[in-house]
């Protein structure tokens, strides 16, 4: 998602909303770790796409990303330099060693789960599971930091901080947003920043925070189909995604199944 939501004021849901979005989101889970399963070298993108609609079929949901602002496919399949909003086409096979990043999302009772993880084919190199590593774990210094009266830039800083002392760059071109009726939603959740900045967290917000994470250098190019984002020096990258509801108890983690 651009930057373009930073100023606009959050959606605060209510508990009954929060509960739904949960459903939805663990369902956005189930899919995601069942694609996981079928990870390996030889299997195309395409088939991902196929499992993921007969798996909405099969749970009576909606693919939140088919259609919407025109993108063609329920599911997006990004490969090594693939950043994000990588297509699942038939001709992209998985090869052992690579890193493959599902995007998903479903529209479950009128509200969209959302979520998204990094997964190795085969055996990988000690430089593609670091990358994965810290890309996960800085979703959740981020996560540690949505609390009720913290600023989202405390989340940007946290996810961002960890990243680069371990070597790493976050991609500044797409960030993390609400989620709820719609699939973007004010606020933007950048994974990088300053603490003590940016709008306040509010008890009712749902965000999507979603760290994407380049090996080298972080600009971003659009390949031609007008979708696939890859990393300028097509160096590796990865993406994590959780939803989460803004709680006075602290974050609670939607996407879990």
């Amino acid at each position: 998602m651009y930057n373009s939501y930073f100023k606009k004021r959050a959606i605060l849901k209510t508990q009954a909303e929060i509960e739904i979005l949960r459903k939805a989101n663990a369902i956005v889970m189930e899919i995601l770790l069942r694609l996981k399963e079928e990870v390996k070298p030889g299997v195309s993108a395409w088939e991902f796409e196929e499992l993921a609609l007969s798996l909405c079929e099969k749970k009576g949901v909606k693919p939140a990303f088919k259609g919407y602002r025109g993108y063609p496919y329920a599911l997006c399949v990004s490969i090594n330099e693939e950043i994000v909003h990588g297509m699942p086409k038939k001709e992209k096979v998985l090869k052992e060693g690579d890193l493959v990043s599902f995007d998903f999302g479903v529209v479950y009772e009128g509200y969209v789960g959302d979520a998204a993880l990094t997964v190795g084919v085969g055996k990988i190199s000690e430089k593609a599971e670091r990358l994965m590593k810290v890309t996960e774990e800085a979703l959740y210094k981020g996560i540690e930091k949505a609390y009720f009266g913290n600023k989202i830039g405390d989340i940007s800083f946290a996810i961002q901080s960890h990243v680069e002392k371990h070597g790493f760059n976050v991609i500044k071109e797409f960030v993390g947003h609400g989620v709820g009726r719609s699939l973007h939603e004010p606020p933007e959740v950048p994974n990088w920043g300053r603490p003590g900045r940016g709008p306040k967290i509010e008890i009712g917000m749902v965000l999507a925070i979603e760290p994407m994470v380049s090996a080298g250098d972080p600009r971003v190019e659009i390949l031609v189909d007008g979708w696939t984002a890859v990393t300028k020096d097509r160096s590796l990258a990865a993406h994590f995604e959780h939803s989460i509801a803004i709680t006075p108890k602290g974050p609670e983690i939607l996407s879990r199944v």
